[in-house]
């Protein structure tokens, strides 16, 4: 690989260019290849997604699909962001575990506790093994620096968070797949915009983004005999990989004296993490609440997700998927927008903003009804 790119430099051919391209290429063409083989196998194993209380589909899925994005995201990133296995020791064993206990729960359905210990553990691998940790609140809440062991357990349960918050959205065609797409451009962009030390993370970004554009291929799929979904394998591995690529993206602004590393500092970049990520962390708050105010346990499931909200509006998946992800791009709008107000302030808004969308469809379901009733 190290004497190809020699070569390029010497033709005068970008290399950082080609291995974007080639990233995405390869990334959307593994995935778009081994899915169909998934999908056999797993129709004719029965290795299906059973429609439950919470499902929104009325017929049996393969739900495997996430092992063609880890397939896809684990090689590509080997051969065109290996950087990032060598700066990040751990983030490959983080990916194996990942995959190995999604493939478990989406066989076999695991116990709960046993996956949150599995949680725990790549969480503790990145943060510790690999030194990923939230070090910098920006003066939230008044909070700047963070002590070391503060910082890791810290960070430890926000990787749990995001990875099972993300899991959570994961409830209709094209809303998860489509809005880590979307996560996964932003982060790339902004890496991008960011200087040449943080290519290997832009390179990591299109390779997302092209094997989850393969998945959504299939996701959206109106053939019957097509669709798949990503299953826990797909929604806990991308869950993971956003969580890590947001903290990374924080990490950037800290004004660190890091030796050929130039120093950026943005007061708001925890906000603007918030903000792309906005919908898993609202939406979970969201139930949780809503199941501690009906005395329930915030761990049962129910249909109190902003996508079931709009399924009961007589939206079709995609659709709903579509009014989400736009909506939720608009917070990322405002708060770009907004990036030189005060950080507390900002994160208010932010997150008023991002509840206001959680309880919008209930607020137009509810004047459908009265609607419906004074007309009768």
């Amino acid at each position: 690989m190290k004497n190809f790119e020699l070569f390029l430099n010497n033709s005068g051919i970008s290399i950082f260019y080609v291995r974007i391209g080639l990233g995405f290429l390869f990334s959307f063409f593994i995935t778009f290849f081994s899915i169909p083989t998934i999908t056999k196998i797993s129709r004719r194993k029965n290795l299906m997604d059973e429609p439950g209380v919470r499902s929104s589909h009325m017929r049996k899925i393969p739900n495997l699909g996430g092992i063609a994005i880890f397939y896809s995201i684990g090689i590509c990133t080997s051969v065109f962001a290996y950087e990032l296995f060598d700066l990040y020791k751990f983030l490959f064993a983080s990916l194996i575990v990942l995959l190995y206990v999604g493939v478990m729960d989406d066989i076999v359905v695991m116990r709960a506790y046993k996956k949150l210990v599995a949680q725990i553990v790549v969480s503790v691998f990145i943060v510790i093994g690999s030194d990923i940790r939230i070090r910098n609140l920006f003066g939230i809440c008044g909070i700047y620096e963070v002590n070391y062991l503060v910082s890791v357990i810290f960070t430890i349960i926000t990787f749990i968070i995001l990875i099972n918050a993300f899991n959570l959205i994961d409830g209709i065609d094209g809303l998860a797949g489509g809005y880590s797409l979307i996560c996964s451009a932003l982060f790339g962009i902004s890496y991008y915009r960011l200087g040449p030390y943080n290519f290997p993370l832009v390179i990591f970004s299109v390779i997302i983004i092209g094997s989850v554009l393969a998945f959504l291929y299939y996701n959206l799929s109106k053939f019957r005999a097509a669709k798949i979904f990503m299953g826990d394998t797909g929604s806990m591995l991308l869950g993971f990989l956003l969580a890590f690529t947001c903290i990374c993206f924080i990490d950037i602004f800290i004004d660190r004296q890091l030796p050929y590393v130039p120093r950026y500092h943005l007061q708001s970049a925890p906000v603007i993490a918030v903000a792309i990520l906005i919908l898993p962390i609202v939406d979970t708050l969201n139930v949780i609440i809503v199941r501690l105010w009906n005395k329930k346990s915030p761990f049962l499931a129910d249909k109190n997700h902003i996508h079931h909200k709009l399924l009961k509006l007589d939206l079709t998946h995609r659709r709903s998927s579509f009014y989400i992800i736009t909506y939720y791009l608009f917070i990322v709008a405002v708060a770009y927008g907004l990036r030189h107000t005060d950080v507390n302030l900002l994160l208010i808004i932010v997150l008023s903003l991002g509840f206001l969308g959680a309880y919008l469809p209930d607020f137009i379901y509810m004047l459908r009804n009265n609607k419906l009733k004074s007309n009768n």
